[in-house]
C-alpha cells in the first residue's frame, strides 16, 4: 500500500552508486578523534586521562545529565591527548579524545555485561543496557535512545514507528541493512516494544527499495510488525512526515511525536539496541554510504567512531581532483565540510562528494510560492527568509521559524537560487543565543 503527505519534491536519487554494494567493514584506523560531544545534549565528562590504555568498547566518557549518553573508545590502545577540534554538528570547536592503536592486530573488546536474553529481562534492565551501551538516534539526530524510550506517564504511547525510508538523495545504507541484517532489525524492535509496553510496531519503506520490502516481509511474517510502502517522495522519513503518512496524525506545532502517542527509530538504530542488549556491544562503529560522483569507488561501509574522514574517503579511492563540495550526510540535508581530517560522528549516515554543478547567481524573491508549495511543513519559506534577513526573529518565530525541518525542498525548488535553509538556521541559532541570554 502506497501512503503519501503535501507538499515535498522529487530530487535525483542517485542510489545507483551503491544500493547493490553490500557493507564492508573499513580496516581499523590507526587512530581516532571521539568526540565527548557525540549525542544530543550535553557533552559527556571525560573520564579518562592521557598514557591510559584502552580497550576496545571502555567507557571514556560518561553522561552530564538526563539528557547525555556514554562514549567509548572505538579502539585497543593507548589515549594520547585530548584537544578542541572543530565540531561540523555544533560549529565550534569541542573537546575530542584522541586514541592511538597498540599494535596492527590487537583488538580487545570490553562489553557489556548482559544474559542476552531480553524476553527475560525486566524494562529497567534493558534500558540500562541500552543506556550504558551508548546507543543514539543513528538516522543523525543523535538523540540518547534510553531517554527516547522512556516517555513521562502522562504520554500514553501506543506505536513504534521504524523509519526505513531513507528519502536523502545518494544514502543507501539503510537499504543495505534491511537486506543484509533484517533479523537484527526485527530482535531490535521487539525489545523496544517491550520496553515502551506497546503491541503495534510499523515500519516505513519507500518504494525504490521494493527487494528490502519483500525481504523484511518474509522475515517479519508471524511478529507484529506491520509493513507499509510508501511514495518515494523527500522528504519521506522525516519524522512528522513519517507519522502522519502511516498513522494520519499530526503532531502539534512544537510538540514531539510521543505527544500522538508515537515514538521513532531508525533501522540503523534497532541493530545498535540488539547489539547493545543482546550482545553486550557499545555503540562504538556505525553503518554510512560514502558515494556522489566525486566518489571513485563509492562504497557501504562500517566504520569505526572517530575515524577521519579522509581515511574513510582514501579507502574508497580516494575523491576527484575537481571535487567542489564534501558533505556528512547526503546532499539534501548534508552538512559541508572543509577539513577532511574531521573525524565520524555517531549521528553521520554517509559522506558524499560531488562535482561542480551549474547552480546560477542568487536573485531576489519573485514570490512565485514554489517553496511554499513543497514545504512539506505548510510554512512560507520566502517569508521566514525575509524575515530572518530583515534579523525580525521574533516575527519569524511566530510564522513557524522553529517547525521548519530544513529539509531543504524550498532552496530545491526556488527559480531565484535562494539559500532559505541557511538563513533559517542562522535565525533560529541567533533566537535560541538570545533567548539564553
Amino acid at each position: 500500500m502506497k501512503m503519501a503527505f503535501r507538499g515535498g519534491i522529487h530530487p535525483p536519487q542517485l542510489k545507483e552508486f551503491t544500493k547493490d554494494k553490500p557493507i564492508e567493514t573499513m580496516p581499523l584506523p590507526n587512530k581516532v578523534f571521539v568526540f565527548l560531544a557525540n549525542h544530543a545534549g550535553n557533552p559527556s565528562k571525560l573520564i579518562v586521562s592521557p598514557g591510559d590504555e584502552v580497550k576496545t568498547g571502555q567507557i571514556i566518557g560518561v553522561p552530564d545529565g538526563y539528557i547525555s549518553s556514554y562514549v567509548h573508545s572505538p579502539l585497543t590502545g593507548r589515549v594520547v591527548e585530548v584537544k578542541k577540534i572543530f565540531h561540523p554538528v555544533l560549529g565550534r570547536p569541542m573537546d575530542a579524545v584522541v586514541i592511538e592503536r597498540i599494535s596492527e592486530d590487537q583488538d580487545q573488546w570490553m562489553r557489556l555485561d548482559t544474559s542476552g536474553d531480553f524476553e527475560r529481562m525486566t524494562r529497567e534492565e534493558i534500558l540500562d543496557l541500552v543506556r550504558r551501551a551508548g546507543v543514539v538516534g543513528l538516522g543523525g539526530a543523535m538523540f540518547p535512545t534510553h531517554v527516547k524510550l522512556s516517555p513521562p506517564p502522562e504520554k500514553k504511547v501506543d506505536t513504534l514507528i521504524i523509519n526505513g525510508a531513507e528519502c536523502e538523495s545518494v544514502l543507501t545504507i539503510d537499504h543495505r541493512l534491511m537486506l543484509e541484517r533484517a533479523e537484527e532489525i526485527l530482535l531490535g524492535i521487539l525489545i523496544m516494544m517491550k520496553v515502551l509496553k506497546v503491541e503495534k510496531a510499523m515500519l516505513g519503506i519507500e518504494d525504490n527499495k521494493r527487494d528490502a520490502y519483500e525481504h523484511l516481509k518474509r522475515v517479519f511474517k508471524g511478529y507484529p510488525v506491520e509493513l507499509k510502502l510508501l511514495k518515494t517522495k523527500y522528504p519521506q522519513g522525516a519524522e512528522k512526515q513519517l507519522i502522519y503518512t502511516l498513522t494520519g496524525r499530526r503532531v502539534p506545532r512544537g510538540g514531539l511525536p510521543m505527544d500522538v502517542g508515537v515514538i521513532v527509530q531508525n533501522v540503523g538504530t534497532c541493530v545498535a539496541v540488539k547489539e547493545a542488549v543482546i550482545d553486550g556491544k557499545p555503540l562504538v562503529e556505525r553503518g554510512l554510504t560514502v558515494s556522489g560522483d566525486g566518489v571513485r569507488e563509492p562504497k557501504n561501509l562500517m566504520v569505526r567512531i572517530g575515524t577521519p574522514v579522509s581515511e574513510v574517503l582514501e579507502y574508497c579511492g580516494g575523491i576527484d581532483e575537481k571535487t567542489e563540495k564534501v558533505l556528512l550526510g547526503g546532499p539534501m540535508t548534508g552538512i559541508s565540510i572543509t577539513d577532511l581530517s574531521i573525524p565520524i560522528l555517531k549521528g553521520t549516515s554517509g559522506i558524499t562528494a560531488l562535482l561542480p554543478r551549474e547552480t546560477g547567481v542568487q536573485k531576489p524573491c519573485i514570490r512565485c510560492s514554489r517553496c511554499v508549495i513543497a514545504c512539506p511543513m505548510n510554512l512560507q519559506p520566502y517569508l521566514l527568509y525575509l524575515l530572518a534577513t530583515k534579523r525580525r526573529y521574533d516575527d519569524a518565530v511566530n510564522e513557524g521559524l522553529m517547525d521548519c525541518i530544513e529539509c531543504g525542498s524550498c532552496s530545491y525548488v526556488c527559480p531565484s537560487k535562494i539559500e532559505h535553509v541557511r538563513h533559517i538556521k542562522l535565525a533560529k541559532n541567533v533566537y535560541r543565543a538570545t533567548r539564553r541570554g
